[in-house]
């Protein structure tokens, strides 16, 4: 049987800064993706759909651009009265200097809200990070975690063994019992990765945090606990302590951490679905503008993309993602590329394997990015264009280029 008292922890904090110019100015959970979402999206439309009505979201960096994207859950069917979505906004002169001011990672977050937790009492505690896509019933997590008995269980996802360095590596036995952890391996030894969803008994998980927090306190500076990120201390002591389970993930997931990441998952959703976006008994909410359907013009080619509302393409777009009020004039053309909301790329323009943020120009004749750049896995092949910046006419972007908001080259 399923909790009945499910307090689930998104944790939307981070700066993010692996995706470079495109986090200078929001929280990355507020990325768009494929066009008319935001990486946000998945999660609280997972829980909604999970039956999770408790959810509370931290946000620390850019907080405000989640806030109002979030618009209290309403989309989601969280604005409750009992219950809900609640913000876990960076407190200052509520506690010690290690509970107060900005968390130092997802551990150190759960440290920082442990009274809090314990106040709420729940039954069971569920965490997740906030810039991954896929689609998940956490109550198949919460089942596995009750009939095991399980202090903490971890969510599992496969990856390509060359990408498993990238994320927590996880190893079990055939009941499930993880046996071994290892936090971002230089040589992972298997491609079973933690997907960054965990069930945690709450009693334990307090224990756990407080013990630890103890044994590093000495250790670090003041305001910071030593805990991190939840490979270092937390899931290594778990372990340790014999009762975390692991609960593979069937179907489609990628962490969307890095700009390359970014791109190549956009790809692989052109063409089909992967059961993530159109299924019809769990959709991806979302909060969005209403805007007037795309239009295709005479003489535009489109292929293999996707088209959001409000877009106008005269040009060429191929293999990619347009978002919402994108205008792609005659003669230009996109490929391989994600543009984000209101960007404007003229006439015999060229955008190649890039991503170019929201309400940027793309000058006529200027060249972005390179068609003949390395394969999407080389995270330096990927040229990306800040926010309301301008790329002048006839200007050329090399592949691996970046431009800072606001920029006019």
């Amino acid at each position: 049987m399923v909790a009945h008292r499910v307090l689930a922890i998104v944790q939307a904090g981070g700066a993010g800064g692996r995706m470079d110019v495109l986090t200078r100015e929001r929280a990355k959970p507020a990325l768009p993706f494929a066009g008319v979402y935001q990486l946000l999206d998945f999660p609280l439309s997972n829980l909604t759909h999970s039956g999770c009505t408790d959810v509370w979201l931290s946000v620390q960096y850019q907080g405000a651009t989640l806030e109002e994207q979030v618009a209290n859950g309403r989309p989601w069917d969280l604005d409750r009265n009992t219950g809900g979505l609640r913000l876990l906004m960076p407190q200052q002169g509520s506690g010690s200097l290690d509970e107060d001011g900005f968390a130092r990672g997802n551990a150190d977050l759960l440290f920082r809200i442990r009274d809090q937790v314990q106040a709420f009492d729940p039954e069971v505690v569920l965490v997740m990070s906030a810039d991954h896509v896929y689609r998940f019933d956490y109550r198949d997590a919460i089942v596995t975690h009750h009939e095991h008995g399980a202090e903490c269980t971890v969510v599992t996802s496969e990856v390509p063994l060359e990408n498993a360095s990238d994320h927590a590596t996880v190893e079990h036995d055939d009941d499930g019992r993880v046996t071994r952890l290892e936090y971002k391996p230089e040589e992972p030894t298997t491609g079973t990765v933690a997907t960054e969803v965990f069930v945690y008994d709450p009693a334990v998980l307090v224990t756990v945090l407080e013990e630890l927090h103890r044994e590093l306190s000495g250790e670090t500076e003041a305001g910071d606990t030593g805990l991190g990120d939840f490979g270092e201390h937390l899931l290594p002591r778990l372990v340790e302590r014999g009762k975390v389970v692991a609960h593979p993930m069937p179907g489609y997931w990628r962490d969307l951490g890095q700009p390359h990441h970014y791109l190549d998952a956009h790809r692989e959703l052109l063409t089909e679905d992967r059961d993530v976006l159109g299924v019809p008994d769990w959709t991806i909410l979302t909060r969005q503008p209403q805007r007037q359907p795309a239009r295709v013009l005479e003489g535009a080619t489109v292929t293999d993309s996707m088209l959001s509302p409000g877009c106008r393409v005269a040009g060429e777009v191929t293999r990619s993602v347009l978002g919402p009020g994108v205008v792609v004039e005659e003669g230009a053309a996109v490929v391989d590329s994600v543009v984000f909301a209101d960007t404007v790329v003229r006439r015999g323009a060229a955008v190649h394997r890039s991503i170019v943020d929201t309400g940027c120009e793309v000058g006529p004749g200027a060249r972005v990015g390179d068609p003949d750049a390395p394969a999407f896995d080389d995270p330096d092949a990927v040229t990306i264009v800040g926010r309301h910046s301008t790329v002048g006419a006839g200007v050329e972007l090399a592949a691996g280029s970046r431009l800072e908001p606001g920029t006019t080259a």
